[in-house]
């Protein structure tokens, strides 16, 4: 019978060997030091620009993590939104999307406030608006009842069970006993640690019917804010963790069903945290890159479905648009006719926006002109 990490005599007492940990940790603490160096250079407006970039980031990765697709601009609008930024062109978020863009911004700008069973109720109940997970009904803004929690794949009668959770019945206390120790620990050990630890133990117990992984992971960025005292991400770690997803759904499992030696899940979150810091690189300059951009073109007049399409080469980047713009892409982008698509991008190389790329006949594509 597999013998889980709860049912460990001295859970949650965890253990880590420190010598294996300290070098990743050090390698951290200065990496994220000398980006928010950086970043504290940037004006109000291109702070929020990449906040808008990191958390839009966060949203639609730590959904796919779970094998849920959100639309890019419907994320983008619900960020720009709530963060006061034009979302012009962008599309209307859903409920859904809204609910989870609350929750990451809850926990990061509010990260000063406590962390109690109320609250995480109120996360878990953002993210499913309508009381239901796909087509089932689950229990909303409360945690999970008797049944078995287990965490399984594989198709219908040949499931592999992954993991399975402490009894509903010891739920409360498990989360009493976490939101005790992440009071108590705040300021008490490395803020990057707390982070790990916190998500890895919400995780293992797996509260609710549905959303503990999200959850997990507004937690981790949640104790992060507090170690930084900042209320804004400048580095997305969701994002990070998709890049990775066998491995972070691996490393759980196999400290799941170890001893309270989490060393392995510790290791590999700090290689994560360190890879979503210098990703963060690229994606100020893309925030800069934006600016501008928009500081050259941004008294020119285009309409709406242009703006949409401009926005959609900044986000790819110089040269990151496969293939260029086609009118064929604009059409498919805005809805719009050939004919009418045509006519835009004509009107968008007349204005030194778009630039025609070297090809011709079907060949013919586009991208912006980039200021130098």
């Amino acid at each position: 019978m597999t013998h889980y990490i709860w049912q460990e005599e001295k859970w949650p007492q965890f253990t880590w060997r420190s010598e294996t940990v300290i070098n990743p940790l050090s390698r951290c603490n200065f990496m994220r030091g000398q980006l928010l160096g950086r970043v504290s250079s940037l004006g109000m407006k291109m702070g929020l620009e990449a906040q808008a970039e990191v958390l839009a980031a966060e949203v639609l990765q730590t959904s796919a993590i779970e094998g849920q697709t959100l639309a890019p601009d419907s994320v983008r609008s619900s960020v720009a939104r709530r963060l006061g930024l034009p979302d012009v062109g962008l599309t209307a978020p859903d409920r859904y999307t809204d609910g989870l863009v609350d929750v990451l911004l809850d926990a990061t700008a509010n990260y000063d406030r406590p962390l109690t069973n109320e609250r995480l109720h109120g996360w878990q109940a953002a993210l499913f608006p309508t009381g239901f997970s796909g087509l089932q009904r689950i229990t909303v803004g409360n945690y999970r009842g008797d049944a078995p929690m287990q965490v399984i794949s594989g198709p219908l009668g040949r499931e592999k069970i992954h993991y399975e959770a402490p009894p509903g019945r010891q739920v409360e206390k498990e989360v009493s006993q976490l939101l005790d120790w992440w009071h108590e620990k705040q300021g008490q050990i490395d803020g990057i640690l707390r982070a790990a630890i916190a998500g890895f133990w919400f995780v293992s117990i797996h509260p609710y019917e549905d959303g503990n992984g999200r959850l997990a992971r507004a937690i981790t960025d949640m104790a992060l804010a507090q170690d930084e005292k900042l209320a804004v991400r400048y580095y997305s770690f969701s994002a990070q963790i998709m890049e990775d997803r066998q491995g972070y759904y691996e490393v759980l499992e196999k400290c799941q069903k170890g001893g309270l030696d989490i060393t392995a899940w510790l290791v590999w979150f700090l290689g994560c945290f360190e890879r979503a810091i210098a990703k963060s690189d690229s994606l100020i300059g893309k925030v800069l890159q934006k600016a501008r951009f928009w500081e050259v073109n941004g008294q020119k007049q285009i309409t709406i479905r242009q703006r949409k399409v401009v926005n959609r080469l900044l986000d790819a980047g110089a040269g990151g648009f496969t293939g260029g713009l086609t009118t064929r892409k604009y059409s498919g982008m805005t809805k719009a006719s050939r004919a009418t698509s045509y006519r835009e991008i004509t009107d968008l190389v007349n204005k030194n926006i778009l630039v025609q790329n070297p090809g011709k006949g079907r060949s013919v594509s586009y991208d912006l002109v980039w200021p130098d």
